[in-house]
């Protein structure tokens, strides 16, 4: 089950009233902070960048890929555990905006995880510590401790035997 909060909104769909919801500054700078990582070569710059200056949670030794796409609007709503990878081009979302509505839901990766290229991940999900999630999948739902999720939507494939290499 993800973990979202619901803002009803009235008139025209929520995303045509985006700059009630989110202030136009914070997300001029985020875009400006999050184009900057995609092309910063090392990763104790980005990671520097994206707690400092986004206000994420972000462990010890964790890495970002090129053009990692973080929430732009709600990026203090990202924890990412320590030594993690999130793959080249991955999307992390903490806002939904829909027509009568928009949601808001905290993202948080555990500890060791693995996230490959391409995926896409939605507010209000938790990964557990050690868990895997495979390069393209979807994930709709939480991810357990030592699985391996893939596909659209994310489904469990593997259960992992939780030893570490």
């Amino acid at each position: 089950m993800r973990r979202t909060t619901r803002y009803g909104v009235e008139g025209s769909n929520s995303l045509w009233q985006i700059y009630r919801t989110v202030n136009f500054w914070k997300v001029f700078r985020n875009t400006f902070v999050i184009q900057l990582s995609h092309y910063t070569p090392f990763l104790s710059w980005k990671n520097w960048m994206y707690r400092h200056l986004l206000k994420m949670k972000v462990g010890e030794k964790t890495a970002f890929a090129y053009k990692v796409m973080v929430d732009i609007m709600y990026p203090e709503l990202i924890q990412v555990g320590k030594n993690c990878v999130i793959g080249y081009g991955t999307t992390i979302l903490c806002h939904e905006y829909l027509i009568e509505e928009y949601r808001l839901g905290q993202v948080v990766i555990g500890d060791h995880v693995m996230i490959g290229a391409t995926s896409l991940i939605l507010p209000g999900i938790r990964i557990g510590d050690h868990a895997i999630v495979a390069a393209g999948s979807v994930v709709t739902k939480d991810v357990p401790p030592y699985t391996m999720v893939a596909g659209n939507p994310a489904k469990i494939i593997k259960h992992l035997d939780g030893k570490t290499s």
